[in-house]
């Protein structure tokens, strides 16, 4: 999915639900998301809106990316030799990652009845392919370690709630046909396939192994797949996200009868939506500890020591 500026529906900021005792808790995360997203130079001398969360979750994609790639190399030539190894070309390269960011997008869109947005724009493929470029440039790039990935999985988490609160959601409740805009299904699923379409085609096709492209099953396919936080986590951030914001008229009943629910409302006075930029700093705090939680398990041993080796798994962020 494209990083963009999204012109999102308004919202009232004050909230009478129950997260009201804790807004306070998130203010240091909204302020990191509003410096976060703030267009930097120099890319603002050309009139290009990327931010410093833009660039840094490029870089750190494409980082993840090579990783991945290494170390299938290194798996491949200590089974197999070099037998069957394909030189690898920046073409497949800069390939693997505009499927990853635009592949869930161009397979939502049609359905959606909007173009993707890699059609109006060139900005983002160009941005991530000149990224993908400078990555693979580095002399080498360290492999997955503990130390690296646990402070990582924070930042994770706001790259993701960024994509989830800010730029699908509008795919749907922006969209021109009623029928879409006011359906809760087409929200999450438009987010499940958004999220997490590019890498199961990626995988899919194999586009990150040393060998000439193949079908293979994706993670996501194969035994407890659907287990992967990266698959459950996409509909699960947006609609709590819907669901607090009221981004439509489902969420908004939704909201108010969980309130009621849990007695935290006020008796006679309807439930206020939750302003969006709180919302989305509250899903942060949930994707981190999700990603991080996943670094521990994925890292260390029943004592709680770093692993000795880690294999690392082929869906990431």
């Amino acid at each position: 999915m494209a990083v963009q500026n999204i012109k999102k529906p308004s919202h009232q900021s004050n909230d009478s639900s129950f997260l009201r005792p804790s807004m306070f808790l998130l203010a240091p995360v909204t302020g990191i998301f509003s410096y976060a997203l703030q267009p930097i130079a120099p890319f603002t001398w050309f009139g290009v809106p990327l931010s410093t969360l833009d660039v840094l979750a490029a870089f750190r994609l494409c980082l993840v990316l090579r990783q991945i790639r290494e170390d299938l190399y290194r798996k491949h030539v200590k089974t197999n030799g070099r037998t069957s190894i394909e030189p690898r070309s920046f073409v497949r390269s800069a390939s693997t990652v505009l499927t990853v960011i635009f592949g869930g997008e161009a397979i939502a869109s049609p359905y959606l009845l909007t173009p993707p947005s890699f059609m109006a724009s060139g900005i983002v493929p160009v941005f991530y392919t000149l990224m993908q470029g400078l990555v693979d440039s580095l002399p080498s790039v360290p492999e997955f370690f503990f130390e690296m990935e646990l402070p990582l999985s924070v930042f994770d988490g706001f790259s993701r709630a960024f994509l989830l609160c800010d730029l699908i959601p509008p795919m749907v409740t922006m969209n021109a046909h009623p029928g879409i805009s006011s359906s809760p299904w087409s929200l999450l699923l438009t987010s499940l396939i958004t999220a997490n379409g590019g890498f199961f085609l990626t995988n899919l096709f194999s586009f990150m192994n040393p060998t000439p492209l193949a079908l293979q099953t994706p993670p996501e396919l194969q035994a407890y797949g659907w287990t992967t936080v990266d698959l459950w986590c996409a509909p699960f951030i947006t609609g709590l996200y819907a669901l607090l914001t009221h981004a439509q008229p489902f969420w908004a009943e939704s909201h108010a009868l969980l309130t009621e629910l849990l007695g935290a409302g006020v008796q006679g006075k309807p439930v206020e939506p939750v302003d969006p930029a709180t919302a989305r700093a509250l899903c942060a705090v949930i994707l981190a500890s999700l990603f991080t939680g996943r670094t521990l398990k994925n890292f260390t041993n029943l004592f709680n020591r770093p692993a000795l080796k880690k294999e690392p798994k082929l869906k990431t962020q």
